[in-house]
């Protein structure tokens, strides 16, 4: 019987988590052999007791996780990967905007050789800033992550256990998952599904949230703004040369009135310094991140795991580095 693992990052899911748990239970217990991965990404609702009271009664099937402090979708979908054993792992929300049913389509559609499924929808049910967001998002990562641009990064996907392997082998900080797929396979299917209106709460994006995650994705997975950073250095040397080539040409030439110079150096100083400023923080912006890479910041820190198969095991800061390369796999959002 196939294994199935469904990773579920939850926060402040109190209203929907028990019974997205129980439908998915009711739809594939039977048909798959099937573990849900729940990963409560430090909610300030009730959902912890709910989910402990869902692993209580579903011990075999439920393994739920519970992070020391809130690290964001991306760590604790890493923190379920992590602890995912099946053969294919579905990644999905936890507020039903993604449909329990939907599932058996991405099963189906990975059956025919993919390492990854992605889904994509008809017509989003996000607000109107949730779905400007995932636009400018989707464009971003076609530039910075070279995505084909039919395909949609969708939070709601399903992986098989090779590309699941190569994913969990990334341990620095900040991880995006998509980043980390597209690095590691080229074998994508696309599948599309029903996307339903949010039965309770609303979105855990800020504006904050989803501006650090783009910048999550053009700093840790791209070269291009340092190659953007040096082509404008180039256009501005260019400039600059003939901003001083027509400066000694006024002051030479009598018929022609001299700039002042305090024009000259505001015009110059001003523009020049912010162009510099901007470099320093790009820069200062990698190595800051070299420099949490090699102080094993870590991906997420699991206070308390209670196992699908061993009944409690307290953990400590996620996984040394590993001494093998790595990949890396972030939203959509």
């Amino acid at each position: 019987m196939t294994r199935l693992s469904i990773v579920i990052p939850v926060y402040n899911a109190e209203k929907t988590i028990e019974s997205l748990c129980n439908t998915l239970i009711d739809l594939y217990g039977k048909k798959f052999s099937l573990e849900i991965v729940l990963v409560n990404d430090n909610s300030r609702d009730s959902t912890h007791l709910i989910c402990l009271r869902l692993h209580e009664k579903q011990r075999g099937v439920i393994t739920y996780i519970r992070l020391a402090r809130n690290f964001g979708e991306h760590s604790a979908v890493m923190a379920g990967l992590n602890h995912a054993t099946g053969d294919f792992c579905v990644v999905m929300d936890d507020d039903f905007q993604n449909p329990p049913e939907e599932v058996g389509r991405l099963v189906d559609e990975i059956g025919k050789g993919f390492d990854v499924v992605y889904t994509h929808y008809a017509a989003k049910r996000d607000s109107l800033f949730r779905n400007m967001g995932s636009r400018f998002n989707d464009k971003m990562a076609n530039i910075v992550l070279r995505k084909p641009a039919n395909l949609y990064l969708s939070s709601f996907k399903i992986m098989n256990r090779f590309l699941v392997n190569e994913i969990i082998k990334y341990t620095g900080p900040d991880p995006y998952i998509d980043a980390i797929i597209l690095r590691s396979t080229a074998n994508i299917g696309r599948v599309e599904v029903r996307h339903e209106n949010r039965t309770h709460g609303s979105s855990g994006y800020t504006l904050g949230k989803l501006i650090s995650l783009w910048g999550n994705m053009v700093v840790s997975y791209s070269l291009i703004p340092l190659r953007i950073l040096g082509v404008i250095g180039l256009v501005l040397t260019i400039v600059g040369c003939y901003v001083g080539i027509t400066t000694f040409i006024y002051y030479i030439v009598p018929q022609l009135q001299d700039p002042s110079e305090y024009e000259t150096l505001t015009a110059v100083t001003t523009f020049f310094r912010g162009f510099q400023l901007l470099a320093v923080s790009v820069v200062g912006e990698y190595v800051g991140r070299i420099y949490l890479s090699l102080n094993s910041d870590p991906q997420f820190v699991i206070r308390e795991k209670f196992s699908s198969q061993r009944k409690l095991q307290f953990a400590c800061i996620h996984k040394e580095p590993a001494n093998d390369d790595h990949e890396k796999n972030a939203p959509g959002a």
